[in-house]
């Protein structure tokens, strides 16, 4: 019945689109750059409906999507579904490795379908709000580049994570943590370089927008780093989405800056030069070392949580589950229930973390543009403005929401921050970027 009532409000959901999406040709949007002057962030009469309609539905998706995540969990303990893939991979191997092959990949496979139709439905619906223009041949094939990625990425980590609680039942949650941490990197590392290309097309800064690259040095050079034009990309959204961004990836050698063609095509120098140096802020501020650092003690804490309740879980129950132990590859889905409950409830601090340090790179964009561009405030709240538009950001979230779940401060507030902040003005130092 819970799974007949999660396809029915998928469906009313779906049917409330569905009429914007399908029929339509796809249009080439006309692209004008806009310099009006921003006082705050504020959206036309049809964008605001439009913003706010999608607000809500994307608010009742991610409420919808942890509950229908645990009662799948909950569906996969009770049904003894992960002892019949063990049982199945026991007696297909002997070995612990090839075991892992043998489990891992079917029931992954397994949970993600189940996440399928979520998937679909949140891709209709950016389609319908004009958010996205990926066609569905590609959008599934990116879905199916990203399932085999899982697959081998998950499999081999369930293998390890297996072995290392058969070999210490009692400190594999610190053994485990340890081991995390070079892999984690080593990820960081190769995703720029070897995943990002599988799914979207990156070129030199300076081939693309050869205009925008001595700009963008100028900033580099103000902030005193040497980012070499080798390192600065233009990524080409606009195959798939229509919205705006640029991001800072990688470590050490994969380290690198990447603007999406739809800023540096649609947004005016200035506003893409506070983008860029928000962006910088991020590179000189060590947030990605900050943000390994910050999560690999958050799951240090949720690995320790996960071995005490998992231990008295699997006492408890684990007879009616056909769970023999901890080691036992069939609780697999117990420990993703647990990590998925003490996930949602450690959301606010992760999403807190991140606010901090998008605010802090807001301040180094104002500060790392002011004396290049003409007006650094005006500039930056144009930008958000532009950011905020079109991606239909929605201008009055709840407090709650941003508490709970806002990785970067709300758009308004951010608009406001930019358009007050002048400690150069109020004799104040620059908290970053010294005159």
């Amino acid at each position: 019945m819970k799974l007949l009532a999660r396809c029915l409000l998928l469906l009313a959901l779906f049917a409330a689109i569905e009429p914007l999406t399908f029929g339509q040709e796809q249009i080439a949007p006309v692209v004008v750059k806009s310099d009006r002057h921003v006082d705050a962030y504020t959206l036309p009469p049809d964008k605001l409906a439009k913003a706010e309609a999608l607000h809500t539905i994307r608010t009742w998706l991610y409420f919808i999507g942890i509950a229908w995540s645990i009662a799948v969990l909950i569906l996969f303990i009770k049904a003894r579904i992960a002892p019949r893939v063990r049982n199945f991979a026991e007696s297909k191997a002997r070995r612990r490795f090839v075991q892992a092959w043998l489990f891992a990949p079917p029931l992954l496979l397994l949970l993600d379908a189940l996440d399928l139709p979520f998937a679909v439905y949140s891709q209709n619906l950016r389609r319908a709000y004009g958010l996205s223009v990926q066609g569905w041949g590609s959008w599934f094939w990116d879905w199916t580049k990203g399932e085999l990625i899982t697959l081998v990425l998950g499999t081999f980590a369930i293998w390890l994570f297996y072995l290392v609680v058969r070999k210490s039942p009692q400190r594999w949650w610190l053994y485990f943590w340890l081991l995390s941490l070079p892999l984690i990197v080593l990820l960081i590392f190769v995703t720029p370089v070897v995943i990002d290309p599988l799914f979207n097309h990156f070129e030199p800064l300076e081939v693309k927008q050869p205009q925008l690259v001595p700009e963008i040095e100028r900033v580099v050079k103000r902030g005193g780093l040497e980012i070499p034009r080798s390192r600065m990309y233009e990524m080409r959204a606009s195959d798939k989405v229509t919205t705006l961004n640029a991001y800072v990836t990688g470590v050490g050698a994969s380290k690198r800056v990447v603007v999406w063609d739809n800023t540096a095509r649609e947004m005016t120098t200035p506003q893409a030069l506070f983008v860029f140096g928000h962006e910088q802020g991020h590179y000189i501020l060590h947030h990605m070392w900050k943000g390994i650092a910050f999560f690999a003690v958050l799951f240090l804490v949720l690995l320790y949580l996960g071995y005490r309740a998992i231990n008295w879980m699997v006492a408890r129950c684990g007879q009616k589950w056909d769970v023999r132990a901890v080691g036992d590859w069939a609780s697999f889905p117990v420990l993703l229930l647990l990590f998925s409950l003490f996930g949602f409830f450690v959301q606010p601090m992760a999403s807190g973390f991140s606010r901090w340090m998008e605010h802090d790179a807001d301040i180094y964009g104002l500060e790392i543009t002011y004396g290049i561009n003409a007006d650094s405030s005006q500039a930056a709240a144009q930008a958000f403005q532009a950011l905020g538009e079109k991606g239909l950001v929605y201008p009055n979230p709840s407090g709650l929401e941003i508490f709970w779940v806002y990785g970067h401060p709300a758009i308004r507030d951010r608009v406001q921050f930019a358009l007050h902040y002048h400690p150069w003005e109020e004799g104040k130092p620059p908290k970053f970027v010294k005159p």
